[in-house]
């Protein structure tokens, strides 16, 4: 498949409504505010990257997406519709959406964690093919196809018959990447996806993703210590401390001048 397939491939149609955007949206356990009335927008095809310390509300942020945690309070809308709510009976009115709502949305959501998740019994190649197959319909040989496509994208189509026990975890990283985008996401979340890696492993991941947003148009939400990563792949980062945004901006401008003293701080500690 020609990468400008591919690319049309992954990210559907344009559309004048941000892709994601969180509106007022606080997060609780129990007693502790994780997100404090986060106003947030994210564009179609924009690359944003979330840093900031442990505990700031970066990753709660991507666990709303993909449907693992529930807001408390706020609405988070996908193209413009309500995401985590549904019209309620009332016109004009919103209720917490029902798991039929969410499943039939997530699927425009993809992500990539910081562990790897293979199923060990399979080869590489089902290891991709399963979820077109079974979530999505898709025909067997098709879904074949598609994922040997992918593979080549992440530098592993010598790689298709083996086990994931039998590659290197930037390997099964890389695999994980190709599993994610064979579901045809809109979005991509990438929750500290080298976290989990050897050093000198990193590297290789961080490459393939730099390519993957080079190469393609989906829109990409990033949590990441790693400065350099998000230079390159980063429209705009944005700075969490205590369940807020502290201060955004483009990359550079963010990364090589940041006007709160907060950012400049954590800076300073991860470089």
């Amino acid at each position: 498949m020609p990468i400008e397939e591919l690319s049309k491939d992954l990210t559907g149609n344009p559309t004048a409504h941000p892709a994601v955007r969180f509106d007022r949206v606080t997060k609780r356990f129990g007693d502790h505010t994780v997100l404090d009335g986060l106003d947030l927008e994210v564009a179609r095809g924009e690359r944003v990257t979330l840093i900031g310390p442990s505990g700031s509300g970066k990753t709660t942020i991507l666990r709303l997406l993909m449907t693992l945690e529930r807001v408390t309070d706020g609405v988070i809308h996908l193209d413009g519709e309500p995401f985590s709510h549904m019209p309620g009976r009332t016109a004009g009115t919103l209720v917490p959406a029902s798991e039929r709502h969410l499943a039939a949305r997530r699927r425009r959501i993809g992500m990539v964690f910081q562990q790897f998740n293979l199923f060990p019994h399979m080869s590489v190649l089902e290891n991709v093919v399963e979820a077109p197959v079974h979530v999505l319909g898709e025909g067997r040989e098709e879904a074949g196809r598609r994922a040997r496509d992918l593979l080549d994208l992440v530098g592993l189509s010598d790689k298709v018959d083996a086990r994931p026990t039998r590659l290197s975890g930037g390997q099964q990283q890389r695999v994980a990447i190709a599993r994610a985008l064979a579901m045809r996401p809109e979005i991509l979340l990438l929750d500290e996806v080298t976290s989990a890696l050897d050093p000198e492993l990193v590297a290789e991941v961080l490459d393939v993703l730099r390519d993957v947003a080079r190469r393609t148009d989906i829109t990409l939400l990033c949590v990441t210590h790693e400065m350099g990563f998000a230079r390159d792949v980063s429209d705009r980062i944005l700075m969490f401390d205590g369940g807020r945004i502290v201060e955004s901006g483009p990359a550079d401008e963010l990364l090589e001048a940041p006007t709160e003293e907060r950012t400049r701080a954590f800076l300073s500690s991860v470089r």
